[in-house]
This record gives C-alpha cells, structure tokens and sequence, in this order.
C-alpha cells in the first residue's frame, strides 16, 4: 500500500506552508505529494492568504522535491483550456524528471466559478468537455516528435498542433479519474486512466464504485491494469486526547471522524488501511487539513507508514 499525503489549501495555505508539507511529505518517506485544485475556500474559515494555483505550485515544488511523486485531485475541467493545460502538465513533469500524476475532472464547485468569473455549465456539458480534453491531453502527449495533431470535437479544435513540449513520462503523465458516478465515470476510467480514484466513502461504497469500473474495463476489453485508489480525511493521535485536539483543530468530531475517515491510533489507521488493501486499493490518500501540523506527518510516517 502507498500511502500519498493530500492538501487542501484553498482552506487557507501559502505557498511556504505546502513547501514545507511536500518537504517532510518527502522526508518521511510517503510515496507523493498532492493537492487539491480549487480556488474557493469551503466552509466556516477565512481562507486567508487566498488560492494558489495548483500548477504553479507544482511546478516550483518540483524543483524544491527529488523522490516524491506530484499530482493533483483534482484539476478541474472548467478552469482552463486543454491545449494550454496540456502544455503546462508536461512542463512540471519535465521540470519534476518525469514525477508528475495528472488528476482531472469535471469541476463541481459553483460558487468558486461565480467568484472568479469562470463558465460553469451544465453537469452533461462538463462531462462532455471533460471526455474531448481527455482525448486531447493524451493525443497530444502521444504524438510522436515530428508529427502533428488535429482534433475536431463540440467545444474544442485543434489543427496542425506540433504537439509540444513532450513530457518526461513517455506518453504523458499517468491520468486519474475519480469519483462515485454509476456510468459516465467508469466508461471515461476505463477508456482512459491509469489510476481510478474514490474519495471520502466508506467500505461498502467503495467496492461498489471499484467493481462499476472493474466492469467497464471488462465491457471495455481493456487489457491495461487499472490501478485503484481511495481519499479519506485523517486524524491519528497517541492516545484519545491527542485525537481529540487535532479534530478539534479541523472542526470535526472524533466518532465522526472513525465513522467517515481515518481517525485513531496508529494501530486503528493500520488496520483500517489494511481493509482498503483488501477491496483492491494499491493507494490510499491521507487528507490532511491542518497544515501547519507537521508533527501530525511525522506521527504518520514513523507510526503508521513504518508499520504497513
């Protein structure tokens, strides 16, 4: 199992701070550093400093990382368009050597498109461009050197494009797809990612979602493996108080929290990751909300990492 730590920083983060959790993110020993691509911050907080934008970050982190992988879950469809994001993508795997997981979907929030005047369309429409800037970023990334590429789609057209730059993972960056749709999702997974992903479901939900795409690799004919993965918000202590102060920190509730995330000892964490293990999941992703929690990353690294 590989565990991944996962940022939310629209929450109320400078760049300093997801420096220095990408930095012990690395030196602990976790397999990769991701983080969430919105530009609103959700729920009762400030929010302050405000956004950063997800592909900036990355960038720079990758220049300031050398081991763990760099990612987002997830970049959303609506914010920019794919040609340019493409560009941008295979950029931050060159600059990273070749480290850089590409989470994409829809877009959901929006309040977020209202506050910085981006469209939102219907939900058909955003999974309709969601499907064309699929088939873009992986016909432009697949492109050999010396051709070039066209596509015709609804909302987007490319013609005579060179294709460039080429990112350091030959043919691209893997791709992510997420979420608990019955149909569109697994058909898009399928056809597709290299990684399918569930965020924050229990167990019983997220074999549900890992067998949809399991069938529609099989209805597919898909030979490629499917990697699959979950998200759970996490809050580990040494004892009940330690627990209790760190859920406190993010405003949630500790029987909540075991319910719905991973909250406990590290011994609870071992077992409860141990149960993803055995619905398929090769990844879990460690949502961390206090980011100014650093010794919330080591307690993880050396008590729960070390143990799996």
């Amino acid at each position: 199992m590989r565990l991944r730590i996962f940022t939310e920083p629209q929450q109320g983060a400078s760049y300093e701070t997801l420096s220095s959790v990408a930095k012990a993110t690395e030196d602990l020993g976790f397999d990769a550093f991701f983080r969430s691509d919105h530009y609103l911050k959700m729920g009762d907080m400030s929010g302050d400093p405000g956004p950063t934008d997800a592909w900036i970050t990355l960038g720079a982190l990758a220049r300031e990382t050398s081991r763990i992988r760099l990612g987002t879950l997830m970049t959303a469809a609506t914010f920019r368009l794919p040609g340019p994001l493409a560009i941008a993508v295979a950029q931050v795997d060159q600059m990273s050597g070749g480290r850089v997981d590409f989470g994409v979907g829809t877009g959901w929030f929006e309040e977020e498109h209202t506050a910085y005047g981006i469209p939102f369309p219907s939900l058909n429409e955003r999974f309709e461009r969601l499907e064309e800037q699929l088939e873009i970023f992986t016909g432009l990334w697949g492109t050999p050197h010396g051709e070039t590429y066209d596509f015709e789609g609804t909302y987007y057209r490319l013609a005579n494009s060179p294709a460039l730059p080429k990112p350091a993972q030959d043919g691209g960056p893997p791709v992510l797809i997420g979420g608990f749709g019955a149909k569109r999702t697994p058909r898009l997974a399928a056809r597709f990612a290299d990684e399918y992903n569930l965020p924050f479901h229990r167990f019983e939900d997220t074999e549900m979602a890992f067998g949809r795409v399991r069938k529609a690799c099989e209805e597919a004919g898909r030979t490629k493996p499917m990697v699959y993965s979950a998200a759970q918000v996490v809050c580990c202590g040494r004892d009940e108080a330690e627990i209790k102060r760190r859920a406190d920190a993010i405003g949630r509730e500790v029987d909540e929290l075991r319910a719905n995330g991973l909250a406990g000892t590290p011994a609870e964490l071992v077992d409860k990751i141990g149960k993803f293990g055995e619905l398929g999941a090769e990844c879990l992703y460690l949502q961390v909300l206090d980011l100014d929690d650093l010794d919330h990353l080591e307690l993880l690294g050396t008590e729960v990492l070390a143990r799996l």
